[in-house]
């Protein structure tokens, strides 16, 4: 079961800027991947050290170039990076920080960023959370992730093969189509926890079991996990689109408007799930208290239909002496009539009521 909450007590006592990682190690091996392209050349490489990213801060260069790491439990590793390409101390611990708040920080020279990639895991559905982080510069764009992440694939391929207008754009573009991955992502796992609402509808009306009540529960968690994910994601875009930061061009802002509406778009089917969720709980429980009141309502009956045979036996099995009926000849055929009419009344009595 993935954790809402990553333990920080590392950390405390600490100075601002300690660069320590908080969170799984989600990979063995540090990567680093380099893409270099502009309109008409492409260059990729795996580099060897953290120093090889160095010269493409520089900002005469005509290139863009996207520096992928990915595994970010190497503090040292991040700690000469941030030196390198002169980032401040605290941006660097929040990289290695992997609870942070989806967030923008807007430095001048360069814009950090950071989102939540989100995909489902083990047999139960659960949504698993990853920590994406960028640097926004103004020719070139590093990402770091937990893991390698296939969604960010589309991009090299677009690039590799010159689709679309991602090599005739700065790295600013380059940004947007990463953070659009991301949230194109967010359409995929609401599409999938649409069809389990819709199942578990579908189930939880023809048989209420307590697999059901399990399902929904793990429902509210993703429901959680997402709006935490996705909510502050409508403040980040929107820093990018309305913000002032000379890092975006004008030309970008019209694609970052584009991710902005698919954020609400993503915000609103979210509550409707959360809503529909919480209808599915109380429709559980009612079901599950109208079943009860069932059984209570047949022993209810079962028991007033014989409380007054019950009666009966128990006069005639008192063995006095002196009680004439225990004499005659007719006297048991007469009592099971007596107490046989008694029950077929009551039942009558019952259906006529529509008990």
């Amino acid at each position: 079961m993935a954790k809402l909450i990553k333990k920080r007590s590392e950390k405390a006592g600490l100075l601002p800027g300690a660069l320590i990682h908080i969170g799984e190690k989600k990979t063995e091996k540090v990567t680093i991947t380099i893409i270099e392209y502009d309109d008409m050349h492409f260059h990729e490489q795996e580099a060897k050290t953290i120093e090889e990213c160095f010269p493409f801060k520089d900002k005469s260069r005509s290139t863009v170039a996207w520096i992928n790491i990915d595994g970010i439990h190497q503090s040292e590793l991040l700690g000469r990076l941030g030196e390198g390409f002169g980032l401040h101390p605290l941006i660097v611990e929040d990289i290695l920080n992997t609870d942070q708040r989806p967030k923008i920080e807007d430095f001048e020279e360069y814009n950090y960023i950071v989102l939540k990639m989100l995909h489902f895991q083990g047999k139960d559905g659960e949504i698993a959370s990853e920590q994406v982080s960028l640097i926004l510069g103004s020719n070139f764009v590093i990402s770091f992730q937990e893991k390698e992440v296939d969604i960010f694939h589309v991009i090299r391929d677009r690039i590799r093969t010159n689709k679309g207008r991602i090599k005739k754009m700065g790295a600013d573009y380059l940004a947007y189509c990463l953070l659009d991955a991301i949230v194109d992502n967010y359409f995929i796992i609401m599409e999938t926890l649409g069809e389990k609402i819709e199942s578990l509808e579908d189930e939880l009306v023809s048989n209420p079991t307590p697999k059901v009540i399990r399902a929904i529960y793990n429902l509210k968690r993703n429901m959680i996990l997402l709006r935490r994910s996705v909510w502050p994601l409508r403040e980040v875009i929107g820093s990018l689109e309305r913000g002032e930061s000379s890092l975006i061009q004008e030309s970008t802002r019209i694609y970052l408007k584009d991710i902005y509406d698919h954020t609400i778009h993503i915000i609103d089917t979210l509550e409707t799930f959360r809503e529909m969720v919480a209808g599915m709980l109380e429709i559980y429980l009612s079901s599950i208290s109208n079943r009860l009141n069932a059984v209570i309502k047949v022993l209810t009956m079962i028991a007033t239909i014989f409380m007054p045979l019950t009666f009966i036996a128990g006069i005639y099995g008192m063995n006095f002496k002196y009680m004439p009926e225990l004499e005659w000849r007719w006297g048991y055929p007469l009592i099971l009539l007596i107490m046989a009419a008694v029950g077929i009344t009551m039942v009558y009595y019952f259906k006529k009521k529509k008990w």
